[in-house]
């Protein structure tokens, strides 16, 4: 055979790898590369502390600000104590930067408070966490969610104050703060600390009204409707209408002071008064106290009546009664202590401490030329008592001394007290006269008057039988005519007669009158003013001890 007949083959090595395995070469280094840019664009995780998982559901709740979605709930679990919920957010890479210290959480959801409804696009979307973007300096990733919405962001343009008072709940978050009725900012912020048993109420004025803020300024509370009666007579004070549903602060200058440099500074601290009346009343800071001792009743005289003179504020009542000291007797002194303020500022404008001794030398001989406090009626509806000064030049200068540690104001008793004083003596007098023994002598002058009458008709009667007599008829005629002119006289004192008969209903209606009048003088000695006022009433406040 010929071997030119036959080829040679051609002999090649086959590929260790097939070219089919590019396929997942290629789909996981894809996959590589999306691990890795989510891995780069992924945000931080922000751990959230609410109150109440209410309308937040894993990987549904968004985290948005200014409506655009930055965010999502990843996680939401309760904290180790089972007092709060924490949920875990997956915000978004390029929203990181808005997580700053000052940044704040809230959720969004269908709310009715005091600012009005909000929220209602949730009814069909559901809530959502709602974030405002900080602006501090260092990144914070845990924070507390509020319960409502903030008042202002952090950089809004205004002022924050925060104001003191020794209660807490006076005033809410959200409610109005006032300036002469106009909505000029809101409270923002409440918190209580408890070493200094203070609460601290953190406002915000809204630009421009923050240049009304000065050193001067004072803040009271506003409720919708402020009715009051007392010795001054009614005061009706009506807030705005929102002031009137929530409630809310007002502020002012107080109306003859100066109001002092601009507060600029944040967080400046004022105190909360609880009415307007309260701050005016604060201004009168020097003032001298004395007490005044009455002998009468002080039903009707409370804390804060005024002391005047002719009509003029003076000063107040501070305290009524005032306690007693433990060196007196008591229920045998019928004095009733009333611890009073003279305030200097009302009489003499701008006083200074430094003056007090001396305008206290000068109310003290003001006391020598006769100036006397007594109580009188403020209001005649309501029956408040108000402090009356007068002078009276007639008046002896007693020996004031000290009442525990307060100077004495001398006092006289006051004219309702005076008048019901000589009617109590009018009406004793009244009940000393001898009624009975009167009525006794009326009964025996009318018997003896009866004794008379009969006797007369018993002459009458025996002169008509003379006169009857043939020798009476002999008798000429001028004595027959003198006789029957007699006869005639008494036969007008019989019983038939119109005299006897007057005289007789006189005497018996007298007596009927004096019967009658006995109850009376018997009521009237047990209770004196019942003319005056009708009705059991309160006993009067007796001390426990009052000055001799």
């Amino acid at each position: 055979m010929n071997d030119d007949k036959y080829q040679k083959a051609d002999v090649q090595n086959l590929k260790q790898i097939s070219s089919i395995w590019l396929v997942p070469v290629i789909a996981l280094g894809i996959g590589i590369w999306m691990l890795a840019q989510y891995v780069t664009s992924k945000g931080p995780e922000v751990t959230l502390l609410l109150s109440t998982a209410e309308g937040i559901e894993v990987g549904k709740t968004e985290v948005k600000a200014l409506n655009v979605t930055v965010g999502v709930i990843s996680d939401v679990r309760l904290n180790d104590d089972y007092s709060a919920i924490i949920a875990t957010a997956q915000i978004n890479k390029d929203a990181a930067r808005m997580l700053r210290e000052d940044t704040l959480f809230w959720v969004v959801k269908p709310r009715i408070g005091k600012e009005g409804v909000s929220g209602l696009e949730t009814l069909l979307s559901g809530a959502y966490v709602q974030l405002q973007p900080g602006s501090g300096k260092e990144e914070k990733f845990e924070f507390d969610v509020l319960e409502v919405p903030p008042v202002a962001p952090p950089d809004a343009k205004g002022l924050r104050l925060v104001l003191y008072h020794k209660e807490a709940g006076k005033l809410g978050v959200g409610d109005p703060v006032l300036y002469e009725g106009f909505t000029v900012g809101r409270v923002e912020k409440m918190t209580f600390e408890p070493e200094a048993k203070k609460a601290n109420y953190q406002l915000f004025i809204f630009e421009p009204y923050d240049s009304l803020i000065r050193k001067k300024t004072r803040f009271w509370l506003t409720s919708g409707v402020d009715l009051k009666m007392s010795a001054e007579g009614f005061s009706l004070q009506i807030g705005s209408i929102e002031s009137l549903i929530t409630g809310g602060v007002s502020f002012r200058v107080p109306k003859g002071n100066e109001p002092g440099e601009l507060i600029t500074k944040d967080m400046s601290r004022f105190r909360l008064y609880n009415n307007l009346k309260q701050v005016r009343e604060r201004f009168f800071d020097e003032y001298l106290e004395y007490v005044m001792l009455f002998d009468e009743s002080v039903r009707g005289l409370n804390p804060g009546a005024p002391v005047e003179y002719r009509g003029l504020r003076i000063g107040t009542v501070r305290k009524v009664p005032l306690e007693l000291p433990s060196d007196r007797d008591g229920f045998s002194n019928r004095q009733i202590p009333v611890l009073v303020r003279i305030e200097l500022g009302r009489i003499y404008g701008e006083v200074e401490e430094e003056s007090l001794p001396r305008l206290k030398m000068s109310l003290e001989q003001e006391f020598k030329l006769g100036l006397r406090a007594s109580l009188k009626t403020g209001n005649l509806l309501t029956g408040a008592l108000l402090v009356d000064t007068e002078v009276y030049p007639d008046e002896v200068m007693p020996e004031l001394g000290k009442y525990s540690k307060y100077d004495i104001f001398p006092t006289k008793a006051g004219g309702f007290a005076q008048i019901q004083k000589q009617l109590g003596s009018i009406l004793t007098k009244i009940e000393e006269l001898p009624v009975e023994d009167t009525l006794v002598s009326l009964n025996l002058s009318l018997d003896a008057s009866q004794k008379t009458l009969l006797a007369a008709e018993n002459m009458a009667n025996e002169l008509a039988v003379l006169l009857a007599q043939k020798d009476t008829k002999a008798i000429p005629g001028e004595i027959r005519g003198s006789l029957q002119q007699i006869q005639d006289t008494l036969n007008g004192f019989g019983p038939d007669a119109e005299p006897y008969r007057n005289l007789e209903q006189a005497l018996a209606r007298f007596e009927q009158v004096m019967l009658e009048l006995q109850p009376v003088l018997r009521q009237l000695n047990d209770k004196p003013n019942s003319l005056i006022f009708t009705g059991e009433k309160a006993k009067d406040p007796i001390p426990v001890k009052g000055a001799k």
